[in-house]
């Protein structure tokens, strides 16, 4: 058994070194997006890597952290909530679908933060919190700190704040950790959704067009922009049957993480990059 074992470690040991130097030996895939990371999620390797230790602006990447602070509370998710006015964006006047009065179920309100990234939903969760927003984001850098993010930092529940940072390497961690969440898996990568506002039903998209793509096996998604963070996508995802992270932060051009994800895609595909 011993040696079973022992053999079990060694073949690890050896593709976590190969995967680890994937990026030396292939030198081609070249990314738009200003810093990166492709992660091998069974053994943690590396691919690929580009100013992955950078703490740069996240923007809606943090609803992530949004979503799992909420879910590790248990909250009951028919109890409805409010948009009130405190959760209107006096930051930058982002625009949003869910005037001030509406009245929608935790659950309703977390899907709509997550695959339609939407601010108000997610200030009016953290306002639900035990101990209201404050409480809420000191959650969240405790969250943090017990997932080893050592570069991620967190000042309001949506993003919209620039000191909401994090690293390409921190991210990668925190998307496996988010993966472990059902409902986060589902919510992220729900297509389409119709909910009823008020006297209307409202169609919401989500905000990654990637999972509308059938060649995309995609797990866990969040997409974010602000002027300071630029383009942001991070994914868990299915490359030649693999679950693979991919972090794309710091992007300019509207289809930049796209362009970058089908880059990365092709480049495991083709067989430019081979994993074992």
């Amino acid at each position: 058994m011993n040696t079973l074992r022992h053999s079990h470690l060694l073949l690890g040991f050896i593709l976590f070194s190969i995967l680890s130097n994937a990026f030396a030996e292939n030198p081609n895939l070249h990314l738009e997006s200003s810093a990166a990371i492709v992660m091998d999620k069974p053994t943690g390797a590396i691919l690929y890597e580009k100013k992955s230790h950078e703490r740069l602006p996240i923007a809606s990447i943090t609803k992530l952290m949004t979503a799992m602070v909420l879910l590790d509370s248990n909250p009951d998710l028919s109890d409805q909530i409010e948009i009130a006015d405190e959760d209107v964006d006096t930051l930058r006047n982002s625009h949003s679908r869910l005037p001030v009065g509406t009245d929608l179920s935790v659950e309703e309100m977390l899907r709509l933060a997550l695959m339609s990234s939407e601010n108000r939903a997610a200030s009016a969760l953290s306002r639900h919190y035990p101990g209201g927003k404050p409480a809420f984001v000191r959650a969240m850098n405790a969250k943090a700190r017990k997932l080893a993010l050592r570069n991620t930092h967190f000042l309001d529940p949506t993003g919209l704040n620039t000191a909401n940072v994090s690293s390409a390497r921190d991210l990668a961690k925190m998307v496996v950790a988010a993966a472990d969440y059902p409902l986060i898996r589902e919510m992220t990568t729900t297509q389409t959704y119709e909910q009823q506002v008020g006297r209307r039903t409202l169609k919401f998209n989500n905000t990654n067009a990637l999972v509308k793509n059938g060649s995309w096996k995609i797990d866990v998604s969040k997409t974010g922009y602000i002027n300071e963070s630029g383009k942001c996508l991070v994914m868990q995802t299915w490359i030649n049957n693999r679950p693979t992270v991919i972090v794309l932060l710091d992007s300019w051009g509207h289809y930049t993480p796209v362009g970058d994800s089908n880059r990365i895609k092709k480049w495991i595909d083709s067989g430019s990059f081979r994993r074992s």
